[in-house]
C-alpha cells in the first residue's frame, strides 16, 4: 500500500509539473519557434489571461468558458500588439526584446492603476483524489491533462491546416516560402496571434491556483523561458520533451528538498543541457 501510495504521490506531482512547464512555454515557444521573436512580455500575456478569465468567471460564465474567453481576449490583444509594434522590428532580434520589455513593464504598472494590488480568486475546482492515505487535487491532474490536449490541437493546427504549412514553410525558410506565394507578413501575424492565445489560456487554467497580481507572470516566466530553451527550435518535439524532461528533475527534487530545491534543480539541469546539447532536446530528435 505503501509502495502504490508512493508511486500515486511521485505521478501526481510529475503531472502537474509537466502541466505548468508545459502551459507556460508553449504559447512562447509557438512564437520563438516559427518567428524567432522572443517575447518578454510573455508573462504579462499570461497575466492578461488570468484576470480576463477571472472577469469572465465573476460575470457568471462557467469556469471552462472563461478560460476561453481569456485566450481569446489575450490573443486579440496580441494581434493588437502585432500590428502595432512587432511587425516593424522583424529580422530585428535586440529591439524586439527591447520593446517587449518594455511592454511588460507598462502592462504591470496599467494594470497595477486600474485593478490595484490584487484581483478577484477563483476556487480550485474539481475537488481532492483520494487513495488510501494519499490526496491531491483533481485540478492539477486535469492541468496535466489539459497540457496534452494542448499539444494536440496545435499539432493538429500545424499539421492539418493551411496556415500551419504557411507557418512551417516559413520557419524553414522565409524568403523561399515568400517567393513560392506565402504571405509571411500574414502568417506571422496570426502566429503571434495564435502564441498569445495559447498564454492567455495557461493563464487561464493557472489562476485557480494562484493570486491575481500585477507580477503574476514573473511567477511562470522561468519554466516558460527554461521549458523553451531546453526544448529547442522544434516547437512541439521540444517543448513537450523539454516540459516532461524537466518535470521528471523537478519531482524527484520537490519530494526531496522541498519546492525551493525543485526549483534549483530545475535550474541546474538547464545549464547542464544546453552545456551538453547547445541545439536543445529537439536538435537531438530531428538530427538526422
Amino acid at each position: 500500500m505503501a509502495v502504490v501510495e508512493s508511486i500515486l504521490r511521485f505521478l501526481v506531482l510529475l503531472l502537474s509539473f509537466f502541466g505548468t512547464l508545459a502551459l507556460a512555454g508553449l504559447g512562447l515557444a509557438v512564437i520563438f519557434g516559427i518567428m524567432g521573436i522572443i517575447n518578454f512580455a510573455h508573462g504579462e500575456f499570461i497575466m492578461i489571461g488570468a484576470y480576463s478569465t477571472s472577469i469572465a468567471y465573476g460575470a457568471g460564465i462557467p469556469l471552462a468558458g472563461a478560460i476561453v474567453v481569456g485566450g481569446l481576449t489575450t490573443g486579440a490583444f496580441g494581434l493588437v500588439v502585432e500590428r502595432l509594434l512587432i511587425r516593424h522590428m522583424y529580422d530585428r532580434l535586440i529591439d524586439t526584446l527591447v520593446a517587449t520589455w518594455g511592454l511588460s513593464l507598462i502592462l504591470t504598472q496599467a494594470v497595477q492603476i486600474q485593478f490595484g494590488g490584487t484581483f478577484g480568486s477563483i476556487p480550485v475546482p474539481f475537488g481532492t483524489f483520494q487513495y488510501a492515505g494519499f490526496s491531491a487535487s483533481m485540478y492539477k491532474i486535469v492541468l496535466g491533462l489539459t497540457a496534452l490536449g494542448l499539444f494536440a490541437g496545435t499539432y493538429a493546427v500545424f499539421t492539418q491546416t493551411t496556415y500551419g504549412l504557411q507557418a512551417r514553410a516559413a520557419m524553414q525558410n522565409k524568403e523561399m516560402a515568400r517567393s513560392l506565394g506565402v504571405d509571411t507578413g500574414r502568417t506571422y501575424m496570426l502566429t503571434f496571434a495564435f502564441g498569445s492565445v495559447l498564454s492567455g489560456i495557461a493563464g487561464g487554467l493557472f489562476a485557480p491556483l494562484t493570486v491575481l497580481t500585477p507580477t503574476m507572470g514573473s511567477e511562470y516566466i522561468v519554466e516558460a523561458f527554461v521549458t523553451v530553451i531546453v526544448g529547442g527550435t522544434n516547437v512541439l518535439i521540444g517543448t513537450f520533451g523539454a516540459a516532461l524532461s524537466l518535470g521528471l528533475i523537478q519531482t524527484p527534487a520537490s519530494q526531496l528538498f522541498g519546492t525551493l530545491g525543485g526549483r534549483v534543480a530545475l535550474l541546474v539541469t538547464t545549464i547542464l543541457i544546453i552545456r551538453v546539447l547547445p541545439e536543445g532536446i529537439s536538435g537531438v530528435v530531428t538530427s538526422d
